[in-house]
């Protein structure tokens, strides 16, 4: 039959019982995604009116490609920050809003083609190069860089400075200068402090829309615009216009370098947040088919003058409590940002500026994970110390590099454990089966003139030496044992380098009259060993199937029986 669009699936299945709720839903979600939108458009250095623009795209391009029924897209508060240093550093010096806007449609255009053809080349493992200590980090980082960034709009005034440190100075010297607003500081801090109530004490009312309705009652009724508040004024009237982005050739290397990083973090968030939901759901996520919608989404939004979007863990959770059925629920609420487009676009005219980067604000506090930080210093604290330097990759150096040095943590995270695996002696637990790592039971018993060995990697050029040394160190026992047995179960691998050393390490145990043996090695790796012509030097008898298989031949041919102390005897 083809291939049938997810959005076409669920029409054809879809159940009259859950029209009233998908509607009610994407009432309540339609309240969250203007303020939001537009917040998130700014935090971008784009037009309040191209958030708009891009959650109607987004949304509607999903509802027809995305594999979730309640999965919500849209502008994201982690994805501003990077679309900013992309866009703004080529954007004139005077600010042209059009180029700005050219630049970020074509910035979802890259990104919606690297997630696409991932997902159709089903490369989903992308989305794994970052590892959850790098992410905290990285998100660490994030949630301060937004903040530090939204402060001058939260109090009333601007500044230049570029790079989170000249950032902290120019506000500081803003500051004591004293160039805050007074008015809109109150109404800055004031919306903060109403949101963050709201979540904590009420969490089912729509904290967002009541802080927007009271801002704009506040902002009417005290005229806040003449004590120097600024508002977003008013939206432009229609709907959004088809346009192919123009930018210059010199353009699209700066782009591409964004988009792939922008891609990365949309596919992880995007990965993560269809997991979590889906597993509440009892649904199976089909991550592959989430990267070609999220590249659709993007290409249609990259098309009606919007910018790169990922999904949203908080609209998808206010979608679901809203009782959200199915990719209708964003089909209503992009309706009804049209209607307001058409029919009311002055609705927001009067929402003050402090109020947007209250919203902001708020979502970036949301980021941070200082709880999960924590965990990793109590748990793991190379981990935390990965998680820091991702922090400050962000802080220091700026969004993009960022995610470029968490990326890289985590490569080099992966390289570190491989490099140095974890390695030790095994002994026998009497009253237990099998046979356990010595530093977890001191008093477990050995064979005289056997040591068991277990390396927890595969073998490869960067770790063979290691494993070398591993054996080595082990040979030099008093009396030095006649037989190293590996407990090979973990060796994944053996690749040319390490099949070479192997083999000088048995020529020099040798000549110690050590022995090495292997146990349960997998028969792939066995393969590749006799491939390599390793079998010259180790014969047949010296692979066994099991441990307990070499220890009781050491045992028929030596006599050995067990003690307490290694090497006794």
């Amino acid at each position: 039959m083809g291939w049938v669009p997810p959005g076409v699936r669920t029409l054809r299945e879809y159940r009259r019982a859950w029209l009233i709720k998908d509607v009610v839903a994407g009432v309540v979600l339609s309240t969250l995604l203007v303020p939001q939108g537009m917040a998130y458009a700014e935090l971008a250095g784009l037009p309040a009116i191209t958030g708009l623009y891009t959650s109607v795209l987004c949304l509607l391009a999903y509802a027809v490609t995305g594999p979730s029924r309640i999965l919500v897209l849209g502008p994201d508060s982690s994805l501003g920050p990077m679309i900013a240093a992309t866009v703004l550093p080529l954007v004139a010096s005077g600010g042209d809003p059009e180029r700005a806007v050219a630049l970020a449609s074509v910035l979802a255009l890259m990104v919606g083609a690297i997630t696409a053809l991932a997902g159709v080349a089903r490369l989903g493992f992308v989305a794994d190069l970052i590892s959850k200590p790098t992410m905290i980090g990285y998100m660490n980082g994030l949630a301060l860089t937004i903040l530090i960034g939204q402060l001058p709009k939260l109090f009333g005034f601007s500044t230049d400075a570029d790079g989170l440190v000249e950032e902290i100075d120019a506000l500081i010297r803003a500051l004591a200068d004293g160039e805050a607003v007074p008015a809109a500081v109150t109404v800055g801090v004031s919306c903060i402090l109403l949101i963050v109530l709201l979540q904590r004490l009420l969490p089912k009312v729509p904290a967002v829309l009541v802080m927007v309705v009271l801002a704009i009652t506040a902002c009417v009724v005290l005229d806040l615009d003449d004590h120097g508040v600024r508002t977003v004024g008013r939206l432009p009237e229609g709907l959004p216009p088809f346009t192919i982005p123009h930018v210059a050739w010199g353009d699209l290397g700066p782009l591409c370098v964004g988009a792939v990083g922008i891609a990365l973090v949309s596919l992880a968030d995007t990965i993560s947040n269809a997991s979590a939901f889906a597993s509440r759901a009892g649904q199976e996520v089909r991550g592959n088919d989430e990267m070609i919608a999220i590249g659709t989404a993007n290409i249609a939004a990259g098309l009606f003058q919007g910018f790169p979007v990922s999904t949203s863990g908080s609209r998808t959770a206010v979608a679901e409590r809203a009782g959200a059925r199915s990719q209708l629920t964003g089909v209503v609420g992009a309706s009804l940002i049209l209607l307001m487009l058409v029919l009311l676009p002055g609705l927001f005219s009067d929402l003050p500026q402090p109020a947007l980067a209250a919203v902001v604000i708020t979502a970036s506090l949301s980021l941070a994970d200082l709880a999960g930080t924590r965990r990793l210093w109590r748990q793991r604290k190379a981990e935390f110390w990965l998680s820091i330097a991702a922090f400050l990759g962000v802080a220091l150096l700026g969004v993009l590099p960022g995610i470029a040095v968490a990326v890289g943590l985590s490569i080099l995270n992966v390289f570190r454990r491989a490099w140095w695996p974890y390695s030790t002696v095994l002994g026998r637990v009497p009253g237990v089966e099998g046979y356990h790592d010595v530093r977890s039971h001191p008093a477990a018993e050995h064979l005289p003139g056997l040591v068991i060995l277990r390396f927890d990697a595969p073998l490869f050029f960067a770790n063979a030496k290691s494993f070398r040394d591993e054996v080595l160190r082990a040979a030099r026992g008093t009396p030095p044992p006649r037989q190293v047995l590996v407990a090979a179960e973990p060796v994944t691998d053996v690749d040319t380098t390490a099949a070479d050393i192997l083999e000088e390490l048995d020529a020099a145990l040798q000549k110690k009259g050590v022995t090495l043996v292997f146990a349960e090695l997998k028969d792939p790796v066995r393969r590749k060993i006799e491939r390599y012509g390793l079998t010259r030097a180790f014969e047949p008898d010296r692979f066994y199937p099991t441990v307990e298989g070499a220890v009781a031949a050491f045992r028929a041919r030596s006599g050995a029986d067990w003690a307490v102390t290694p090497g006794d005897g």
